[in-house]
């Protein structure tokens, strides 16, 4: 039996790209189901007016584009496996960035009178797909393999509102630091609509920072920390297809653009 395009959706846009700038949690409490198969076209831009050097703000700016091809396999009815392919152009800087795969497990459900608790486990992998420039703030990537693990609680009501809380450890080569991710995102989950609020936070451990002195000779040492709030809207049209739009803007951190994102995307089942 196929999942409904909603729950398609839901874990389709997780998993925009594999940069902190388009994230929002690399994981949900929703299961595709057994044998269904998916693939999302998403596309957006940050218009991001200033920079953190550290912790101090600047006034480098920048625009960034994306396109993002995703695909999802219910492998069991618990067992979920993504991949993920983005495009990412800044300024004279365009290629395709980092493949992303990851693998979603249920090890609990519990069922209330008013609602029901899922704990979820998930573990997966980016690594670079193209020889793409590392050395400036307008590189699309830091060119590194990044192993991610992540747990999760996700509570629903019978009436389809829900809050799920997740967090993990970001193992990160080639000499990135590595990260704690923390995401809580709440909002409903109805039969054609779906709309959700998020936080997204990510803490670095160690690194460099912008306009140290001397000056940085390895920007693949930053350490990149960031604040980020946003919000999507999803509404499907048949029994395959469905699309969504997203808002976002980070608020602050260490050695991060500042700014508003928007995106867009279609959602088909096959």
């Amino acid at each position: 039996m196929k999942s409904s395009p909603l729950i398609i959706f839901l874990s389709c846009i997780l998993i925009l790209t594999s940069t902190q700038a388009f994230s929002q949690g690399k994981i949900d409490g929703f299961y595709r189901g057994n044998g269904n198969t998916t693939v999302t076209l998403g596309a957006g831009f940050e218009d991001n007016k200033d920079y953190l050097a550290g912790n101090d703000e600047t006034d480098i700016a920048r625009k960034l584009y994306y396109v993002n091809l995703f695909a999802a396999y219910g492998i069991t009815k618990d067992l979920d496996v993504t991949v993920s392919l983005p495009y990412i152009e800044i300024d004279d800087n365009k290629n395709v960035q980092d493949v992303s795969f990851f693998f979603k497990y249920r090890t609990l459900k519990k069922e209330y009178s008013n609602g029901k608790l899922e704990l979820s486990l998930a573990g997966g992998f980016s690594t670079p797909v193209s020889d793409y420039n590392v050395g400036g703030l307008n590189d699309i990537g830091q060119q590194a393999t990044i192993i991610e693990t992540r747990a999760m609680a996700h509570y629903q009501t019978n009436a389809g509102w829900f809050a799920t809380l997740q967090s993990g450890f970001s193992f990160k080569f080639e000499e990135v630091p590595n990260s704690l991710p923390i995401t809580v995102k709440a909002g409903q989950a109805l039969d054609k609509w779906y709309y959700d609020v998020y936080y997204d936070y990510q803490h670095s451990f160690g690194g460099i920072d912008y306009l140290e002195t001397p000056p940085p000779q390895n920007f693949r040492r930053f350490g990149v920390d960031y604040h980020k709030i946003g919000g999507t809207g999803y509404r499907s049209f048949t029994n395959n297809f469905g699309a969504y739009v997203s808002v976002s803007y980070v608020l602050g951190g260490r050695n991060i653009f500042q700014g508003p994102g928007y995106g867009i995307g279609l959602v088909a089942n096959f």
